[in-house]
């Protein structure tokens, strides 16, 4: 591998024109394709194989019309102290509402809380509900605003009317945090670069990959069903590896220029070697987001495969436009080691091979080890307490992962500030914590021979259950062979009270079911809620199996070791874990809530841990290939696995925290996103890489490396022959040294 993309290295530095033109003509593409494609809606939100979908998919058949998906809306009105919604005044003014509610061409009805009889029991609170056609990310503009001018005009006769319900949903925005995080990583490269034009290449190439990838996934929203959160996503993931993978080439084509060799030369190498390493590592982060689909979650699919296709554009725009970037860049772009213009003329070396320089200069000063050196040293000399000080940290920051709550954001995840919010807490406090979160039971009566006793066997089943406050009668449809029954908890929708009373109803079909031959099935969004937790419960350990065995294999090849990647995969367990803690102490304790711009604490969204494990996984994956090769290249030249580790750390150490940094401000920068699932995947990645980065992979890897020894390289013979020879360390590249270098390796295997 390490020769093909050697010269795929040098034809693009050589043919840099030709590389240029084909990413800006893809760049124009698919920008042409995102401003001609229709806008995209919200996407559709199915659970297949779970109970509540069964359910919700049945109501479409039987209730043809009923616009099960379309937008709903409820108008709460509370009246002034000393008043009640009863009295004259107040009713007329809800009436007046209603009717001006019901004028829209995209709403289906609006309830009367009169008819409905929709008010509290003491009289002070009422709603009415409103039903459209169409999602809340599809209703237009002027329909949001009649909804908000009824509500404004009631408020102006003294009473209290808030909104709630997914009519006035928007289209999420990730705020200026966005571009602090680009900013800087700007700076980062600046400083460890030391140069404005080398510094610019990575943002540059990544900028133009998450364009493209952005802009395809724009294009193809409307007829692939993508929501707005799988492009925010995308952009995420893609602007942090596309940044990464490109100061990874970068770098090494420096440190090339530095045991002088000649540019072109330097590129081919840089791609060669640097390139190899991004090669696999963008293979870890692609299998573990294209893994997402065995969840059978369609929207986490969608989100996993578009964010993978960003990463494999930036992969591929790593190993070839910046190759012909560096040719444009020229002695801009000065050797590793030159600080500041008027070194320039340092870089003016003739062109030698490593070898042919002298082995010592007298009149030079010996050269002062840098940070990464020191650092790797005293591991070495340490392992065992740097090893217990890292696993000790990370389990203390796992500790509040065991608390860790699972669910699905409504109105009441919402900020205080919202409308949405207050009109959740004045339905709670008029009709119950559970009113928020009604369940919806489907009788299919279809097979019965008597429906309608069927029907009301089921209700009477349903109030005889502990926690339940209300049961509606049953409602069948036109044909009398199904009926919904709408039960209201007595707790909160992420209770686990109310999860049991889910569980109770189930049960208790089943009994009917054996009675009456009709199914009954539990829906609506609290159901949903529990259904997907338990859903991404069931498949995590799968999703693990697979993606962590696929990375394993392959990090097989890579270092051709066991210890190795087994040593990656538990230390990526321990970072996630640290991960989910943090992010369970921010988001559901509340800690430091205020400065991450967390308003409302509650449960962590259900797809978050699957995700983040899916994510971090390959992100972790990164460190582990950029670090490890470099001692790996080390090691199979001759040195001494200590040596080799030092000497990974003073080539990588610097690199790799300059691209961690850069990947937790760009994910950190998602954290002032309006949309809680984003601003809590931002948080969490960022905290991640943090861990994975200068915990596990900068301390505790070389501690178990260090206490490994020569075991840590160990291949069976039967297997180093069996697998493939990728030659991630560019042996292939050594020129005359070639024979040299296969000799030190063979005397590495002995």
């Amino acid at each position: 591998m390490a020769t093909f993309l050697y010269k795929l290295g040098r034809l693009s530095f050589r043919r840099r024109h030709f590389a240029a033109l084909i990413w800006v003509a893809l760049l124009t593409l698919a920008g042409v394709g995102a401003a001609s494609a229709p806008a995209a809606g919200n996407s559709s939100f199915s659970i297949p194989g779970t109970e509540a979908q069964k359910a919700f998919d049945l109501l479409e058949q039987r209730f043809p019309g009923a616009s099960a998906d379309g937008a709903t809306a409820r108008v709460v009105f509370k009246a002034p102290a000393g008043e009640k919604m009863t009295d004259a005044s107040n009713k007329a003014t809800v009436e007046k509402t209603v009717r001006a509610l019901s004028d829209g061409s995209e709403v289906v009805r609006v309830t009367d809380p009169y008819q409905a009889k929709a008010v509290s029991k003491d009289g002070t609170i009422a709603y009415a509900q409103v039903s459209y056609k169409v999602s809340g990310m599809e209703l237009d503009d002027a329909a949001k605003d009649a909804l908000e001018d009824s509500a404004r005009d009631a408020r102006a006769t003294g009473l209290t009317v808030e909104i709630g319900g997914d009519a006035l949903q928007a289209v999420p925005h990730t705020g200026s945090s966005e571009i602090i995080g680009i900013a800087v990583a700007a700076v980062v490269l600046v400083i460890t670069f030391g140069s404005l034009v080398a510094a610019g290449l990575p943002l540059l190439t990544a900028l133009i990959g998450v364009g493209i990838g952005v802009s395809a996934i724009t294009g193809l929203a409307s007829a692939l069903d993508l929501g707005t959160t799988t492009s925010t996503l995308a952009m995420m993931i893609g602007l942090a590896v596309g940044i990464d993978y490109a100061l990874f080439i970068v770098s090494r084509y420096r440190a090339e220029l530095a045991e002088g060799r000649e540019r072109e030369e330097a590129a081919g190498r840089a791609v060669g070697t640097a390139g190899s390493a991004v090669v696999f590592a963008g293979l870890t982060v692609v299998i573990a987001l294209v893994g997402l689909s065995v969840v059978n979650i369609p929207m986490l699919t969608k989100m996993g495969i578009a964010a993978a296709g960003t990463v494999a554009i930036a992969v591929l725009i790593a190993l070839t436009m910046i190759p012909a970037l560096l040719g444009y860049a020229g002695r801009r772009v000065k050797p590793a080691g030159e600080k500041g213009k008027l070194l320039g003329r340092a870089a003016k070396v003739p062109s030698k091979k490593p070898s042919e320089e002298p082995s010592e200069e007298p009149s030079q000063k010996p050269e002062r080890p840098n940070l990464g050196t020191r650092w790797a040293s005293f591991v070495v000399r340490r392992p065992i307490a740097v090893l217990l000080l890292g696993v000790i940290g990370l389990g203390a920051a796992a500790v509040p992962a065991s608390s860790l709550e699972l669910g699905l954001p409504d109105d009441g995840s919402q900020p205080t500030s919202t409308t949405q919010r207050r009109a959740y807490d004045l339905l709670s406090e008029g009709f119950g914590p559970g009113f928020n979160g009604p369940l919806m039971v489907v009788v299919d009566a279809k097979g019965s021979d008597d429906p309608k006793a069927a029907f009301t066997k089921v209700g009477d089943e349903i109030k005889g259950l502990k926690d339940v406050v209300t049961v509606t009668p049953p409602a069948p449809n036109k044909a009398g062979d199904t009926a919904t029954i709408t039960v209201v908890p007595g707790s909160k929708p992420s209770s686990v009270t109310t999860e049991n009373l889910v569980h109770g109803i189930r049960d208790a079909g089943a009994d009917i079911k054996a009675d009456t031959d009709a199914n009954v099935l539990v829906t609506g969004s609290t159901a949903m809620n529990i259904d997907v937790s338990e859903k991404l419960n069931d498949a995590l350990v799968p999703y693990l199996v697979l993606v962590v065995g696929l990375a394993f294999l392959l990090l097989i090849v890579v270092f051709r070791s066991i210890l190795v990647p087994l040593k990656a995969a538990l230390g990526f367990l321990l970072s996630v874990m640290a991960a989910l803690g943090a992010v369970v102490a921010v988001f559901q304790w509340g800690w430091l809530s205020g400065l991450m711009g967390v308003e409302q604490t509650g449960p962590v969204m259900s797809m978050m841990p699957i995700f983040m494990v899916g994510v971090v996984f390959g992100l972790a994956m990164d460190y582990e290939v950029f670090l490890v090769t470099r001692m790996r290249e080390a090691y199979v030249h001759g040195e001494k696995p200590a040596q080799a580790i030092v000497t990974g750390f003073r080539h990588g150490a610097r690199v790799v925290t300059a691209a961690a940094v850069i990947m937790m401000a760009v994910f950190a920068g998602f954290i002032g996103s309006s949309e809680s699932m984003v601003k809590m995947i931002g948080f969490g990645l960022a905290i991640a890489v943090f861990f994975d980065a200068f915990i596990v992979r900068m301390a505790i890897v070389p501690a178990v490396l260090a206490l490994l020894g020569r075991k840590a390289w160990w291949l069976p013979k039967w297997l180093d022959r069996a697998l493939p020879n990728v030659d991630v360390e560019g042996e292939g590249l050594r020129g005359p040294d070639s024979d040299k270098g296969d000799a030190d390796r063979e005397l590495v295997r002995a």
